[in-house]
């Protein structure tokens, strides 16, 4: 998916429509963990560095009135160091002016975890100051993933930056989410840990179809292998049994499966043939 197009489809009443930061590079071994690069380098291209493009997709639902953003890219606070790194984009602002969406449009916000490459356009920086970018919105959060980031364990650190929520909790636009809860009418975020211990999907629900940003539980179509779990996962037993868990539900009631970095493929229905292996399809099989 190029970061200009913007796929959408109907779910019931809503409407679905994917925005993107852009790409940005992590290394192919790490996105694949203890996969074999002979097996998952038949799936996704690398460079001579064995970088890997992923992308940085939010969906925008509209919902009557009501346009709610999941998840916001990396937005514009990284470090020169880190920019240098990820060569990431920093699209999502510019995306959503392009098809007419203004910053002041956004009502609600959801973040299914608090990693830098989810949440950084929840804030933006101007001049010295770092303020909403989203100023009418509520945004929603899970409690347990604040909570860890303001650890600053050596594990993982560096996936967390506080100013990218810390404002908003001060201001009072953020509310964290304790458990598995209905944040807005017919959106919910329920727990599927693995990749974090708090990290939630965010399941849409609207005329009796269903969409879920599985966020890193299942980041590409080249993940949808169960035990293909990326070494980022800090727990990587709990994201095979959670993946499991997901597909019983997602395969039979054909639920629209959102992948949060796949650039080519944002978003397609499962099936399990009878070979076993779970695939994506364009539309829900019959």
């Amino acid at each position: 998916m190029n970061a200009a197009d913007h796929p959408k489809m109907m779910l019931g009443d809503f409407e679905l429509m994917m925005f993107s930061d852009g790409t940005y590079l992590l290394d192919g071994g790490s996105m694949f963990g203890v996969v074999p690069k002979s097996l998952w380098n038949r799936r996704v291209m690398v460079d001579e560095r064995n970088l890997m493009a992923c992308g940085t997709n939010c969906v925008l639902v509209k919902m009557g009135k009501q346009n709610v953003l999941i998840e916001t890219g990396i937005g514009n606070k990284l470090s020169e160091k880190l920019k240098h790194i990820y060569q990431n984009k920093e699209m999502l602002l510019k995306n959503l002016a392009e098809a007419g969406v203004k910053r002041e449009d956004i009502h609600a916000v959801i973040n299914s975890h608090l990693h830098f490459d989810h949440c950084g356009w929840n804030t933006m920086r101007e001049g010295e100051s770092v303020v909403p970018t989203f100023p009418n919105a509520r945004y929603f959060a899970p409690k347990g993933e604040w909570e860890h980031g303001q650890l600053q364990l050596e594990r993982d650190r560096i996936s967390y930056i506080s100013d990218n929520y810390d404002p908003l909790l001060r201001n009072g636009q953020l509310t964290l989410a304790e458990k598995d809860s209905q944040v807005l009418p017919g959106i919910s975020m329920v727990h599927y840990p693995g990749h974090t211990r708090s990290m939630m999907a965010v399941v849409i629900e609207s005329g009796g179809k269903t969409a879920c940003y599985i966020s890193d539980l299942i980041p590409t179509s080249a993940h949808l292998d169960a035990t293909w779990v990326m070494s980022y996962d800090l727990y990587p037993l709990e994201t095979i049994e959670n993946r499991k868990r997901y597909y019983s539900r997602a395969i039979p009631e054909k639920w629209l499966t959102i992948f949060t970095h796949d650039h080519e493929r944002p978003w397609a229905y499962l099936e399990e043939p009878a070979t076993g292996k779970v695939k994506a399809s364009d539309s829900p099989v019959s």
